[in-house]
């Protein structure tokens, strides 16, 4: 993880669930290190791949983004979602010493695709 950065999103460059985790980090004003295991950087040698299996191990969890916050495992987007709506999001930055803007009534699912159904 980067220092000044404890923020780490494990995402994929093109994937819309990825990007609803970028809009509200942005919208909350949550900086964070996103590693596109996609991305040109991590094609050569098959790196993103190895990076994803090695996620997998780590997580437990196949699916991207992962998210963590000071080093621990946060989950995928829609834990991520969860616990920005329940205010345990804000708590573990504050814990890390994350400045992050107050939630308000901002729903997290709000920045998913319209094209997913309501839960």
């Amino acid at each position: 993880m980067v220092a000044n950065k404890p923020v780490v999103i494990f995402a994929l460059e093109w994937c819309e669930f990825c990007w609803s985790v970028r809009k509200m980090f942005a919208a909350a004003g949550i900086t964070y290190q996103s590693v596109d295991l996609d991305g040109l950087p991590y094609q050569q040698d098959n790196l993103g791949t190895e990076m994803r299996a090695a996620l997998r191990q780590v997580t437990g969890q196949a699916t991207i983004p992962q998210i963590f916050v000071g080093g621990e495992h946060i989950g995928g987007a829609t834990e991520t979602f969860d616990a920005f709506n329940d205010g345990s999001l804000h708590e573990r930055l504050a814990a890390a010493g994350i400045p992050c803007a107050p939630s308000g009534n901002v729903n997290a699912y709000s920045f998913l695709p319209k094209w997913i159904h309501p839960r």
